[in-house]
This record gives C-alpha cells, sequence and structure tokens, in this order.
C-alpha cells in the first residue's frame, strides 16, 4: 500500500503545480487580463485528470477474475469492480470463470484390434484457481487441447473397435477423470467430455455393413425356419387331433351301432319270448290230437316250400303212428289231460322271472337319452384335446 500511498501523492503534486499556472493567469486577470489562457489551462487540468483516472482505474466484470503482476511479481486477485492500479507498474491478466468450450481436432486413432479411426471430441472446462491458470501454464487452451488428444489416443488404444462404438459413456467418463487429474495443476476444472464422431475407415465400414447383412440374414433364416417348424408342429397336431377325432367319432358309432342293435336284439327276443309265452299258454290246453293235427299242418307247409331237402327234430314214425291213431287206423289214442297254467309255472317256473320285464317306451326314451349324452360328453373332451400343446407355446415368437 506504500507504492499506491507514493503513486497517489505524485498525482496530487502533479495537478498541483498544474493549478499553480491557473492562479497566476487568474490573479492576471483580475487586473484586467483576458480570459482565454484561464479557459486553455482548466481544459488541460480536465483533459490530465480523465487520463490519470483511465489509468489508474481497472474495471473486472463479474464472470471475470483479474490476475495483478506488480514489476513482474504476482501481488493479488482483483475482485469485480473498480479497482485501483498503478500505471507501468502493474500489469493485470484477466481470466474468464464462465464454463468454456473446446473443440478437439479431428484425428486417426488405432484401436486394440488395429482398426484405424478417426476421432473428434467437444471438452467442457472452467477456470477454478486463475493464480495458477496464469502463473502455471502459458495456454491453458492449448494445453488442454493437446493433453486431449493424447488422452484420447491413449483411452481409445486400449479399446477394440467394437468397444469403441458401444461405450462411447465410458470412453468419456474415461476421458473426464484423466484431463481433470491432469488440468488440476493448472487450476482447471474439467466438467465434461463428450466423443462427437467415431469414423472409422471405409474398409472396415464395409466390413461391418456385411456383418451387418450376414446377421440379418442369419436372424431371417432362423425365423424362417422356426415358422416352418411350427407350421410342421401345428400340421402334425392337426393331424392327430383329427385322428382322434374320427376315431372317437367311429367309436361314438360303433357304440351307438351297438346298442341300438342290442335294445333292437331284447326287444325281439322279447318279442318272441312273448310269442312263446302266449303259445305256451295256449297250448297247454291242447291234447295230443290237436298236436298231431299242428304237426301235420307244419308238414304240409314244409312241403309247400322250394326247398328239397328238410331236418325234422323229431321222429317222423311217431308222427305218422300218432296220426294214424288219430284218424282210427291203429289202436285208440286216448286224450290228453289238458294242461293248467299253474302246473306249467310250477314245473318251469314263474313266467316273468324267466323272460324278464319287457320295457316300456318311457324306459327306452331313458336309455336312448343316457347314450346321447355320453355322446356329447366324449365330444367335449375331443374338442379340449384340441388346444395348443405347451411345447408350441414356449417356441420364440417371431
Amino acid at each position: 500500500m506504500k507504492i499506491e500511498k507514493l503513486y497517489v501523492a505524485a498525482c496530487t503534486a502533479l495537478i498541483a503545480l498544474l493549478a499553480l499556472p491557473l492562479a497566476a493567469a487568474d490573479s492576471h486577470d483580475s487586473d484586467g487580463g483576458s480570459w482565454g489562457p484561464l479557459v486553455f489551462a482548466f481544459f488541460i487540468l480536465f483533459a490530465l485528470t480523465v487520463v490519470v483516472l483511465f489509468a489508474v482505474i481497472r474495471q473486472v466484470n463479474a464472470y471475470e477474475i483479474g490476475v495483478r503482476l506488480r514489476l513482474g511479481k504476482y501481488k493479488d486477485q482483483l475482485n469485480p469492480g473498480w479497482n485501483f492500479v498503478i500505471p507501468f507498474l502493474d500489469q493485470v491478466i484477466m481470466v474468464d470463470l464462465r464454463t468454456q468450450v473446446l473443440d478437439v481436432p479431428r484425428q486417426e486413432v488405432i484401436t486394440k484390434d488395429n482398426s484405424p479411426t478417426m476421432v473428434d471430441a467437444v471438452i467442457y472446462f472452467r477456470v477454478a484457481d486463475g493464480k495458477r491458470s496464469v502463473l502455471e501454464v502459458t495456454s491453458y487452451r492449448q494445453a488442454i487441447i493437446n493433453m486431449a488428444q493424447t488422452t484420447l489416443r491413449a483411452v481409445i488404444g486400449d479399446m477394440e473397435l467394437d468397444q469403441v462404438l458401444s461405450n462411447r459413456d465410458k470412453i468419456n467418463l474415461g476421458l473426464r477423470d484423466r484431463l481433470d487429474v491432469e488440468t488440476d495443476k493448472w487450476g482447471v476444472k474439467v466438467e465434461n467430455v463428450e466423443i462427437r464422431e467415431v469414423d472409422p475407415s471405409p474398409n472396415v465400414k464395409q466390413a461391418m455393413e456385411d456383418q451387418t447383412a450376414a446377421e440379418r440374414n442369419r436372424r431371417a433364416n432362423i425365423l424362417r425356419a422356426d415358422g416352418d417348424k411350427r407350421a410342421a408342429i401345428l400340421n402334425a397336431e392337426g393331424d392327430k387331433q383329427s385322428r382322434i377325432l374320427e376315431a372317437e367319432g367311429l367309436r361314438q358309432a360303433q357304440i351307438l351301432e351297438a346298442q341300438g342293435q342290442r335294445t333292437a336284439h331284447i326287444l325281439q327276443q322279447q318279442g318272441e319270448a312273448q310269442g312263446l309265452r302266449i303259445i305256451s299258454m295256449g297250448a297247454a290246453a291242447l291234447d295230443s290230437k290237436a298236436l298231431t293235427v299242428l304237426s301235420l299242418d307244419t308238414l304240409k307247409n314244409l312241403g309247400a316250400g322250394a326247398s328239397t331237402k328238410f331236418v325234422l327234430p323229431f321222429e317222423i314214425t311217431r308222427l305218422i303212428e300218432g296220426a294214424a291213431e288219430y284218424v282210427g287206423a291203429s289202436r285208440a289214442t286216448p286224450d290228453k289231460e289238458l294242461s293248467q297254467v299253474a302246473d306249467v309255472e310250477k314245473a318251469l317256473g314263474a313266467a316273468d322271472d324267466i323272460l324278464g320285464l319287457i320295457p316300456t317306451a318311457e324306459e327306452m326314451a331313458k336309455e336312448m337319452q343316457a347314450i346321447k349324452d355320453e355322446v356329447a360328453t366324449a365330444a367335449v373332451h375331443s374338442a379340449a384335446s384340441t388346444e395348443i400343446p405347451e411345447e408350441l407355446e414356449e417356441l420364440p415368437e417371431e
């Protein structure tokens, strides 16, 4: 502060010396002289005052900081606003504290797999310490650019081309950390680094395009083969379900046919049994003479037929003998006692127990409805079996 005080005292003395002629001119004018020299002297004093003010006052903006060197030595840092400096003694270097952008020039880099690649980047930084940015490095901007180029070559040289193309965030973080460590001694803070462009050589680009095309063809072939596989499986499954349904339908038809034949046979046998019951009940009252007449009538019907060969289940001579006795040509045939129904049931058993009950129409309808319900249930199970199997659901979608 002693030098500033001496400088202020010197300026005050200079202004006082310039004011002496003005005072003399003023006294001379008061004696009756002209005002011209006085005005000229005031003008000279004002001009010198303005020059001195411009020389001793230095303005620092809010986004800057001034590094003051006095006689080549670091003095202090000037804060934003008006600051007093000594001309010819103080040198003020302005440092911008805002975030700045540097464009790293485009350069060729060889990757780990010996693939030449053109790379450029953008660096965002700001000055954190104005003193070190002035005293520790000649030009921190040029130093950052050169440092970024060498660091970029080192980082990308340790990676393969595929990693460079797919791991830009990793490269950006690596560059930022390395540059921030190196520029910290210069008072510079690297905020971010962005790889702007990665441009492989034309031959590498062509190889990459061929690889991409081959990969897409491979995927297309896989999808096509998978589609053929799914189609074959679905066709086989459909054929299987068709055969199952056909077999099930045939089985149900055979069941229905067998049930119908069984019912028809039962009804036929029950009808015949009912007829035999009626015949047996009616024949119980016949004697041997009536039986002989019926037998002869049966022989008459056999003779009227077109067949030339007959099989008789009884001895014909007995029949002829019975007929002769009946007409009186032989011994008299005593009349046979009439058979009672009670005697027949006593000998053979109850008719209902032997022949069984004849089903009514309502019972037959219920039996047919039960068969239809069974067929409908089988059809539902067959339809459920046509669902897509699990192995088809697990196939990958296109």
